[in-house]
């Protein structure tokens, strides 16, 4: 195939059992099983060993699992003696970055990968993904303290990876239907077939990097504002809007200028993202939690997504994932910049399935491209050059 087709569209990079979609329809599965579902039922961590496993775990895999987690949350005193040192106006995601790819200095034992073997021995593999998604969480709290001059609050074992995370990023046990939520976004975030970073973790992988390396090159593939940052850009553009008043009017002028609007439209989907569905269903069930008392940004959220629908639905423009978990983090007392680490340590669960799927039969990325450069030519000396 020589063809040239920007940003890879349509080109299939792999095979994969992991996930599916149906742009058409708004479908998403995660093994076959529908997300609504999932969010309903399942938590992070059964979702989780759903997609590095492929089947629905029984209630002692389960448990064991869990179990591994919580036991797995602590990071030796060098890794916060190392984010102690960077500077406090980092963004939280170059920061995960940084921690996560330091990591396997920290935790040796790739040497795995470099054996005739490495890709048969489930057990290295699973206890790998068992420590980066224990720790991931952990390391986005602790740069919260960190970064305002505290000392990080230690995990605990009693509680869930969504209660856990929101104890220690906010100092106190979070109100359980905040935590349930919390639980639930992480569940939506976890997986989304060939993306951007997970197709960065497929690269890395490929060359049998560490998977803390494979990893850290997710994560810096996930920061970019029209990947996982997007969140961040949709609570600032509903700011901008400031009133449900000033929507089909700041909408309208965005649409004359052809800028994008945050949070609207996904290559993927030809309708309503499902996830976004789902989010905006936890924005009612806190609004009524809350007898209405909650952020403006959502009465602006609802206004712009029924005005950006009745002007753009024809072009199959509609709410994506982005659009209302941001709000949804902002009412949890999570600052914006926080937003985009909250989906890592999510998706953290789908890259390492996919991480495990590409070690199993695998042979290096080594795409070819189109040529649009110079015929070949001499080489002019110094001296002879006008």
């Amino acid at each position: 195939m020589s063809e040239y087709l920007p940003g890879l569209e349509g080109v299939p990079a792999t095979k994969s059992n992991i996930s599916d979609i149906d742009g058409e329809k708004g479908i998403l599965f995660y093994r076959g099983y529908p997300i609504e579902q999932l969010a309903e039922l399942s938590t992070f961590e059964e979702t989780s060993l759903l997609l590095l496993d492929g089947y629905l775990p029984t209630a002692h895999e389960l448990a064991m699992f869990d179990e591994q987690l919580r036991g797995n949350r602590r990071v030796k005193f060098n890794i916060r003696s190392l984010m102690k040192c960077l500077p406090p106006t980092g963004h939280p995601m170059e920061i995960l970055q940084t921690a996560v790819a330091s990591l396997s200095a920290f935790y040796p034992g790739n040497e795995c990968l470099t054996s005739p073997e490495a890709c048969e021995d489930l057990d290295y593999i699973h206890n790998m993904t068992v420590k980066i998604i224990a720790r991931m969480p952990v390391i986005v709290a602790m740069w919260e303290h960190i970064r305002n001059g505290y000392d990080p609050i230690e995990p605990r074992s009693d509680l869930t990876s969504a209660e856990n995370f929101l104890y220690m990023f906010l100092g106190e046990e979070p109100d359980p239907v905040l935590a349930r939520i919390m639980d639930i976004c992480l569940v939506l975030h976890a997986e989304h077939t060939i993306n951007a970073s997970t197709f960065a973790a497929l690269v890395t992988g490929s060359t049998l990097a560490s998977p803390y390396q494979v990893i850290a090159a997710a994560i810096g593939t996930l920061a970019g504002p029209l990947h996982g940052g997007a969140n961040e850009k949709v609570v600032q553009m509903l700011d901008e809007i400031e009133s449900p008043k000033q929507v089909e009017k700041w909408l309208d002028a965005k649409l004359k200028n052809k800028e994008k609007i945050w949070g609207l439209g996904h290559r993927e989907y030809k309708t309503k993202d499902p996830r976004a569905i789902i989010l905006q269903k936890l924005v009612d069930k806190l609004i009524e939690e809350r007898g209405g008392q909650v952020s403006p940004k959502f009465e602006i959220a609802m206004a712009l997504e029924a005005a950006a629908e009745a002007r753009l639905a024809e072009k199959g423009v509609y709410a994506n994932v982005d659009y209302y978990s941001g709000i949804l983090y902002e009412e949890m007392g999570i600052p914006t910049d926080q937003f985009t680490s909250i989906f890592a340590i999510s998706r953290a669960a789908g890259w390492l399935a996919h991480w495990r799927e590409q070690l199993s039969d695998n042979r290096i990325f080594r795409p070819t491209q189109v040529y649009t450069g110079e015929p070949p030519r001499d080489y002019v000396p110094l001296s002879k050059r006008g």
